[in-house]
Parts: structure tokens; sequence; C-alpha cells
């Protein structure tokens, strides 16, 4: 095992499962003001105008985490090519989509850094182990 592919396909678990944490968030409990209060959200009614679209993306998280996790899994039970090529593009998805939160309002850097750097490290990890030789 090396340790390039370990750390790399580590970091691209927790990133997947963070998005089914941000899952959970957006599509199962946005009504909760716990929730949309995290999300600067400011009052139910608003929550409720705005929960379709958190539903929404919710999802998009969950297949995102479902492509780390799933394409770390394949890669480790023998479909290597193909089960890291799907975590690497999920968790490269995953990166893009940080960028373009924190292009929306720089306010959302921490929330940017927390959903996309551990999938753009570890996408890179794998990249850089199964590029070279040996």
């Amino acid at each position: 095992m090396n340790i390039l592919l370990l750390v790399g396909s580590i970091l691209l678990v927790i990133a997947g499962l963070v998005h089914v944490y941000i899952f959970t968030l957006e599509s199962l409990s946005w009504s909760k003001p716990k929730t949309w209060k995290t999300f600067g959200i400011a009052t139910q009614a608003d929550a409720e105008t705005t929960k379709p679209l958190a539903y929404n993306q919710g999802w998009y998280n969950l297949f995102l985490a479902i492509g780390t996790i799933g394409g770390v899994v394949l890669g480790f039970i023998g479909w290597n090519e193909v089960g890291f090529a799907i975590a690497v593009f999920a968790g490269l998805s995953m990166a893009g989509a940080a960028l373009v939160l924190i292009t929306s309002n720089l306010k959302l850097a921490r929330a940017a850094a927390l959903q996309g750097l551990a999938p753009l490290i570890g996408s890179i990890l794998v990249i850089i182990r199964l590029t070279s030789a040996g």
C-alpha cells in the first residue's frame, strides 16, 4: 500500500462523509431553526421558501459523497482505475463547488475550505500516486 494512495483515499472518504452530513442538513432537516440559521437564513418563512432549493442541493452533495466513497471502495476491491477515477472526479467536483462558494461570498471562505480542501488534496495525492511509476 502506497502512503499517497492511502492518505488521499482517507481524505476523499472524509470529504464524502462531510458531504453526507451536508445532505442531511439541506435535504432532511432544512426546516429546523438550528439548520437554517447555520446557513444564514433569517426566518422560518425564508427557510420554507428556500427549502426546495436546499433539498435539491443536498442531493447533489449526496451524489458527490457516493462518488468519492464508492470510488475509493471500488479502487480498493480491485477496480483500481475505474474506482479511483470516479473518486477523483467526485473529489474535484467538490473542490470546484467550494471554489464557486467562495467566489459567491468571501464570508463563506471557512465553509468553502471545509468542503473543498480535503477532496482537493485527496484527489491530488491519488492522481500523483496513480500517474507515478511503481
